[in-house]
């Protein structure tokens, strides 16, 4: 097995994230014991913040790249690649603040690419990257998962969905406004 671990802690030795992903490795290892790990340290190596360079060349065909182009992509192409190669994903979950690190958050903006690990048509999206177990270690300083936490307890979500969807996209604004009830 090819196991890949993403870590996204900052806390080093002291990152539970960290000790629960190692600890599910080293289950996993004894399970599999000729698994092969790849470690990718993220606040070791952070990803840059998606920025219009990026998403250009998200969306410019690779044989028209310019060299501006090709360097903005680089992150992004080889953490797909990686994702493909691996049988099993553990990605180290810490909560910081009531969310992810930013550096998990750019990672999974940099590896979420329209026609490369996801598509799109009339009937919704469809995931590309198949027949990987995905294990999260998830790690916070308070319980999330019992009650809310912040004290705001009465929400209500209003969404613009489908607009990169053609049957859907022209009404999807209207939609979403007339769906609001305040």
């Amino acid at each position: 097995m090819k196991i890949l671990h993403i870590i996204s802690s900052a806390k080093g030795e002291a990152s539970f994230s960290i000790k629960l992903g190692n600890a599910i490795i080293e289950k996993l290892k004894a399970k599999y014991p000729d698994s092969i790990v790849k470690e990718h340290n993220l606040t070791n190596t952070p990803f840059p913040h998606l920025e219009e360079v990026h998403l250009n060349a998200f969306y410019t065909p690779a044989e028209t790249h310019t060299p501006e182009l090709v360097e903005a992509i680089k992150h992004s192409d080889t953490s797909i690649a990686e994702l493909k190669d691996a049988d099993i994903i553990v990605i180290g979950v810490p909560f910081y603040n009531f969310s992810i690190p930013s550096t998990l958050k750019a990672w999974i903006d940099h590896i979420s690419r329209a026609g490369v690990t996801f598509t799109h048509d009339e009937n919704g999206l469809h995931g590309l990257i198949t027949g990987k177990k995905v294990y999260l270690a998830f790690a916070s300083g308070g319980v999330y998962s019992d009650g809310p936490t912040l004290g705001m307890t009465d929400l209500t979500v209003y969404r613009v969905e489908g607009v990169a969807v053609p049957a859907l996209k022209d009404a999807a604004l209207e939609k979403a406004i007339e769906s609001v009830e305040v």
